[in-house]
């Protein structure tokens, strides 16, 4: 495979979305103008059942490479994510079971594909962590323990601010780092790239692969998709963009995010270049609405995930359904097997919710309506001899009718 090592190209993948580069960027310039085909990775826990528009943040950073001719691997985390990742956690984390990771992780490859090419002349490889840390024995473990030490555990700020507020950490929370550190051993790579939270865990796998003589490996660490307030966007927030989401509706959260996230989301979550971000960022200054770049931004995300066509309807709907406050004139009709039934069980059987707490919450936040009118009583029985409409939200519609 020949590696392209054009010097404009090779500038934007340096400075795009990236923070930090180790042990600096001067060297890995070098190594990536020498036309020398490296091999990298990023690791993805499956911790839910579909990956979000923070992963994609790392995946289309992989993408950059895989475009200039390197071996790309999208690592899927199936033992990591059993342990789970103390990373900025307060409390220990729930630990998963196997059956649970791989069910989570069944839709990561597919949903990955909307950045990577995983076939071509340069497909991205597809491995999963336990194919290598299944086979370790309890004396591997000591033996991969004795190249850290307590103290450089330890250090970590949220260990210390358990230790202050004296809640527990547990021994297998400081193993997380060192496994993780071991996929780089494992799969011999020479870079590791992960959002700025993921720094000691891929510094880890550095200080591993030298001390087992391997060899020295590059980490990038890349910003986290944040406002000017600094809020994150993500799970821990409560607020990720799942990409396993109907067009609509990943349209749609995008619209809800406040104006500060365009011009970062614009650098981190597509395909736009630092040049057309930073045309962007122009039109902000000179007054564009805020409000139509964000509409930019939404149809970019959603067709990345869903297509161009998907992308025009969701954008044709948000624009017919919330800005000129319309129905659609397609709506899902859902038949169930009886006269009667709860508004709860009607938001979780017609798929609005996906579930009866969910459905209660977004009853308390007056965001369900029946026939147009509020829902305000979670115990509200439907008649549905005669079809009626559902509304969740200000793009969830759904019709209902006896079968």
């Amino acid at each position: 495979m020949k590696v392209v090592t054009d010097k404009n190209k090779i500038e934007e993948l340096l400075n795009k979305g990236v923070e930090k580069i180790f042990p600096n960027r001067e060297e890995l310039k070098k190594k990536l103008e020498s036309g020398e085909r490296i091999r990298l990775y990023c690791g993805f826990d499956p911790t839910a059942p579909s990956l979000h528009i923070g992963n994609a943040i790392c995946i289309n950073k992989l993408s950059q490479f895989q475009d200039l001719g390197h071996e790309v691997i999208f690592l899927i985390g199936s033992f990591t994510a059993a342990i789970g990742d103390p990373t900025d956690k307060a409390a220990t984390r729930k630990k998963m079971s196997r059956a649970e990771v791989d069910e989570n992780a069944k839709l990561y490859q597919a949903q990955a594909s909307a950045y990577l090419d995983f076939g071509g002349n340069n497909p991205a490889l597809v491995k999963y962590n336990s194919e290598w840390n299944d086979k370790l024995n309890f004396g591997d473990l000591i033996e991969l323990s004795s190249h850290f030490t307590v103290q450089q555990m330890i250090q970590r700020d949220m260990f210390q601010k358990r230790l202050e507020e004296e809640k527990p950490i547990f021994l297998h929370e400081f193993l997380y780092p060192l496994t993780q550190a071991y996929d780089s051993v494992a799969l011999d790579v020479d870079l590791e790239l992960g959002g700025n939270d993921q720094m000691f865990n891929m510094m880890c796998g550095r200080d591993l692969m030298k001390s087992m003589g391997k060899k020295d490996k590059f980490v990038i660490t890349l910003k986290l998709l944040a406002d000017e307030q600094g809020k994150k966007m993500g799970k821990s927030e409560g607020n990720a963009v799942f990409l396993d989401g109907k067009p609509e509706d990943i349209y749609g959260a995008v619209m809800s995010w406040s104006d500060g996230y365009i011009l970062p989301a614009f650098e981190l979550a597509t395909k736009y270049t630092l040049a057309e971000v930073a045309e962007i960022k122009k039109q902000l200054e000179s007054g564009e609405n805020p409000r139509n770049l964000k509409m930019k931004l939404a149809y970019e995300i959603t067709k990345l995930v869903h297509g161009d066509k998907a992308a025009t309807q969701a954008q044709e709907n948000f624009v017919s359904t919330v800005q000129n406050k319309e129905i659609p004139d397609e709506i899902e009709t859902i038949k169930i097997k009886a006269d009667k039934i709860g508004i709860i069980e009607a938001l979780v059987e017609s798929g609005l919710v996906p579930s009866k707490g969910e459905a209660r919450r977004m009853i308390v936040q007056k965001a369900v309506k029946l026939e147009g009118e509020i829902v305000e009583d979670e115990k509200l029985i439907v008649d549905i001899t005669s079809e009626k409409l559902i509304q969740k939200g200000k793009r969830g519609f759904i019709k209902i009718i006896k079968a």
